[in-house]
């Protein structure tokens, strides 16, 4: 395959008892932070109006002790972005030995089991798919209606979602808003039924991450442990895919999956080499590689990137010419085209979803470069007294930062089918500039571009670059999705006692396993 390196990764030997014992214990304190983060969130998570909690005897405490809640939900962030960390040390790459994939299997089954079954987290995106999807539900246009239009603003269903997304309508696929409306046919006004099916939902795509994970960086000479923690484990992934359930997880679940699928049957090859016959089934695992990323576009359109870098690694593995690269590209557009009309046509929402993509641009992100620039551009207006301009600014440079991304996109297409680099890795980088340069970006968004460079990108920058992100993003983000009603006092308080209870833990992990604050010699790691 033009894509894979011939080289697969060179097996480490597995960990001492020493390292065992330390792996054991950083998993532990990981786990630990689940379960913080876990009872933290019943009294600081993004609760429902009609919060159940308050029915359960004992539990209900958390509800009535806010800062308490919040403190011990911050310390359980803490404690599980730090045991990560720490994990990492057994995951490198270049190490004599490391922690199997059956360890970190295990250790992401024990971390991701408590945030299973609890209130929805650091967001109230959720509260919006339940309502859009009884929006289907109901047999009306989640494209054409908002919540409060279509259900009433006295629906159970509507009174969760945020209010700046009671009035627009739903930005996400038919295939996702489908899947939602069979479970709005079982749960009905159940909020907390509604909520841990879509937790399902989205654990379903993280099982598909974490099978196409490691066997992909298998294929890209990466080791699968690395990759699993980097791209699995991640404290983003947890966080916001698992405790905040969003769709993300089965968009890049199921492109992920769908380019495993596709180049399983593609050959071996680096530039140069000539180019061998058509490999059995390598065309219907091509077409049922494409067929699977289209639907995982049918949940969140960005999936729609990878197309285009699938395609490339088929016109890498025929001969490398540009001909090549014409044919795999109409060969990706005609199975998107096919499939997209499938579902849009099946699924009886048909292609107002389009319309719409434009929806989640109503939120300017304080962590967006883009809207950042343009508020300041704003303030500098009044200041100059030239009025504010925020708005017109906002979108100016909006599309500046789509063409942008656009033009990084299209030179990592171009470079990877000249070999200059790994279609995945531009698949990675590509996803990466779009949700940088939109106005609403969100931590979890750039988990589309941190995985696949998980899967492909071998380099020890990229590893140290992408760690740092994610620690700082997953720490920057409030259990609550906001500013804990104004309270600021109440934030103080709850950061304090969670940084006073985090470092007494992190002094009983160096008495216990001190090993894992040891530095250790760095053997030298190939790109």
């Amino acid at each position: 395959m033009a894509d894979r390196s011939p080289v697969r990764p060179r097996p480490a030997a597995p960990l001492t008892g020493q390292e065992r014992h330390a792996f054991t214990v950083v998993r532990l304190f990981g786990t630990v932070g689940a379960l913080f983060l876990a009872f933290g969130s019943l009294g600081a998570g993004a609760a429902p109006v009609r919060n159940p909690v308050l029915e359960l005897p004992v539990l209900r405490l958390f509800a009535r002790i806010p800062t308490v809640s919040l403190a011990v939900a911050l310390t359980g962030m803490a404690m599980m972005v730090i045991g990560w960390l720490l994990l990492g040390r057994f995951a490198r790459p270049g190490r004599e030995r490391m922690a199997g994939r059956g360890d970190l299997y295990r250790t992401l089954v024990v971390w991701a089991a408590p945030l299973a079954v609890i209130p929805p987290l650091f967001s109230r995106d959720v509260y919006s798919y339940l309502a859009q999807s009884e929006i289907v539900h109901r047999g009306m246009d989640p494209y054409a209606l908002g919540p409060a239009e279509a259900l009433g603003i006295a629906d159970p269903l509507t009174s969760g979602v945020s209010n700046i997304w009671k009035e627009t309508p739903a930005p996400y696929g038919p295939l996702f808003l489908t899947v939602g409306s069979w479970i709005s046919a079982v749960t009905g006004t159940n909020i907390t039924g509604g909520v841990l099916l879509q937790r399902a939902v989205a654990l379903v795509g993280l099982v598909l991450i974490v099978w196409a994970l490691p066997r992909l960086a298998a294929r890209f000479g990466v080791q699968p442990t690395t990759a699993l923690w980097l791209g699995a484990a991640n404290p983003l992934v947890l966080f916001h895919l698992v405790a905040g359930a969003h769709n993300e997880a089965l968009g890049i679940g199921l492109m992920m999956a769908g380019l495993e699928l596709g180049i399983r049957r593609l050959p071996v090859r680096v530039k140069g080499d000539s180019p061998p016959p058509l490999a059995r089934g390598e065309i219907p695992f091509i077409v049922l590689g494409a067929t699977v990323i289209t639907l995982g576009a049918m949940v969140k359109i960005h999936a729609i990137v990878a197309l285009g870098f699938f395609g490339v690694m088929i016109a890498r593995r025929w001969h490398g010419r540009l001909v090549d690269l014409l044919r795999a590209g109409a060969l990706m557009a005609a199975v998107f085209v096919v499939v997209t009309v499938a579902v849009c046509v099946g699924t009886g929402l048909g292609f107002g979803w389009i319309g719409a993509l434009g929806t989640p641009g109503a939120v300017w992100s304080l962590l967006s470069p883009v809207s950042e620039l343009a508020q300041l551009g704003g303030v500098l207006g009044i200041a100059l007294g030239l009025g504010n301009h925020t708005a017109s600014l906002i979108a100016i440079l909006g599309l500046l930062g789509y063409g942008v991304a656009a033009a990084i996109t299209v030179k990592f297409l171009w470079d990877s089918f000249r070999w200059r680099y790994r279609p995945m890795i531009g698949l990675g980088v590509s996803l990466g500039a779009f949700m940088m340069l939109h106005v609403s970006m969100q931590p979890w968004w750039l988990l589309w571009a941190v995985i696949p460079l998980a899967a492909a990108a071998g380099t020890s920058r990229f590893r140290v670059v992408a760690t740092a992100v994610s620690a700082v993003l997953a720490l920057l983000i409030s259990p609550t999705g906001g500013t804990f009603e104004g309270r600021s006092y109440v934030v103080a308080q709850a950061h304090l006692a969670a940084a006073v209870v985090v470092v007494l833990a992190v002094l009983v992990v160096h008495r216990v396993a001190p090993m894992v604050f040891r530095r250790e010699r760095r053997a030298p790691i190939g790109g």
